[in-house]
């Protein structure tokens, strides 16, 4: 009788999530955002062009806000940023601020940080779900969003325009594993 196949070994992950240090992580993000259209696909109104140093802190200081900064495993370099926003008056957080290096897109690390967003939420916060906003014309972003469980729950129309073209909104919401049961 054959011996049993052992499990396999897990993968390395391919990135791990430490927290955001605006002093060093901010030129980063200087870096990757490098216009006023991908600054509103990133955070909505909530910064204003052109994004400086002096927001960014500020952002990162908010009340009840966790920021984590993505970085590759192998080399440590950053390649990611996301974060998440307890709200104030209900249970849950709202997880935006979705960001990868340009030159790290389409490797599927957009998943991984997610993910390891999410588990931090649900497991280490014990948050009971996470609600998101994300543009409709975003579609890489509205299926990734997708794939790790979100659902929409509410499409908001005409919220900004752009270059004469109105954006709309999907309000996407997950539940807590064991409240999703």
């Amino acid at each position: 009788m054959p011996l049993p196949l052992p499990p396999p070994l897990p993968l390395p992950l391919p990135l791990t999530l430490r927290p955001y240090r605006p002093a060093t992580d901010s030129a980063f993000l200087l870096d990757w955002i490098t216009g006023p259209t991908e600054l509103l696909t990133w955070s909505g109104p909530s910064f204003s062009w052109p994004l400086d140093e002096a927001q960014l802190a500020a952002y990162a200081t908010e009340p009840d806000r966790h920021t984590w900064t993505a970085v590759a495993s192998d080399t440590g370099r950053p390649v990611g940023h996301i974060s998440l926003r307890r709200h104030p008056d209900a249970p849950g957080a709202r997880l935006g601020r979705v960001l990868l290096a340009p030159d790290a897109r389409g490797r599927g690390l957009g998943e991984a940080l997610l993910t390891q967003a999410v588990e931090r939420a649900f497991g280490e916060l014990g948050l009971p779900e996470l609600d998101l906003g994300v543009y409709a014309h975003n579609t890489p972003a509205v299926r990734l969003y997708e794939k790790v469980g979100f659902r929409t729950h509410q499409v908001i129309r005409d919220v900004e325009q752009v270059d004469g073209i109105w954006w709309t909104a999907l309000q996407m919401r997950l539940p807590a594993p064991e409240a999703a049961q």
